[in-house]
C-alpha cells in the first residue's frame, strides 16, 4: 500500500472519530465541521472530498459504530439473557451508541436509504430466533421481531434513561442493572 493511500485512510479515520464525538454530542444540525476538521488535523475541504456533505459524514459515522456494534456483539440464541448483558455492556462501554442512534432517529429517520448491514442483520437475528422457536427451542409466545425489539429495548434501557430517571436510579451499580436487564429478558422467554 502506497504512503499517500495509508495517509488517506488514517485522515479519514481521524475525521471518522472526531465527527463520533462531535455528532453524539450535538447531533446533526448542531455538529460543526470545522471543530471536526480542527480535531481530526484535517480541513474541511477534505471532509467533503471524502463524504459530500455533513450528513454523509454522519452517515459514514453510524455505518460505521453499527458495523462494529453487530462485530462486537452476536447473538446467541442459546443464551438471550446473555447476549442481552452483553449489548447493555457495549451500551455501558460506549455511552456515544445510544447518543448518535438517538440522534439518527431525531435527525435521519426517514430521511436516508435504510442501513442495509443493519436490516440484514436484524432480518438474521429474527430469522434465528424464529428457526428456534420452531425447533421448541424459546417460546413462542412473542412473534421473532417482537422478541428481538424487546430485547435490544430492555439492553438499551439505562442508557437511553432521561436525566431525571438517572436520579432515581444513581444508587444503583451496574452489575446491578445489568441483571435487571438479563432477567428480564430471561423472564420473557419463560411466557
Amino acid at each position: 500500500m502506497s504512503a499517500m493511500i495509508r495517509d488517506a485512510e488514517a485522515t479519514k479515520k481521524r475525521i471518522l472519530e472526531a465527527a463520533l464525538q462531535e455528532f453524539a454530542t450535538h447531533g446533526i444540525a448542531g455538529a460543526r465541521v470545522d471543530k471536526i476538521a480542527e480535531i481530526a488535523r484535517s480541513n474541511k475541504a477534505q471532509i467533503y472530498y471524502y463524504f459530500g456533505n455533513k450528513e454523509g459524514l454522519f452517515d459514514a459515522v453510524f455505518n460505521a459504530l453499527c458495523v462494529e456494534g453487530l462485530r462486537a456483539t452476536p447473538i446467541d440464541i442459546t443464551d438471550l439473557p446473555g447476549y442481552a448483558g452483553h449489548l447493555f455492556d457495549n451500551f455501558e462501554d460506549h455511552p456515544e451508541i445510544a447518543r448518535l442512534t438517538t440522534w439518527y432517529r431525531l435527525e435521519r429517520a426517514g430521511s436516508a436509504e435504510p442501513l442495509t448491514i443493519v436490516l440484514e442483520s436484524l432480518q438474521g437475528k429474527a430469522n434465528t430466533i424464529a428457526q428456534a422457536q420452531q425447533a421448541g427451542l424459546l417460546s413462542s409466545h412473542y412473534a421473532p421481531a417482537d422478541l428481538l425489539g424487546l430485547i435490544l429495548h430492555l439492553s438499551m434501557l439505562w442508557a437511553s434513561a432521561t436525566p431525571e430517571f438517572e436520579v432515581l436510579i444513581s444508587g444503583q451499580s451496574r452489575s446491578h442493572r445489568r441483571k435487571v436487564v438479563t432477567d428480564a429478558v430471561r423472564g420473557l422467554l419463560t411466557q
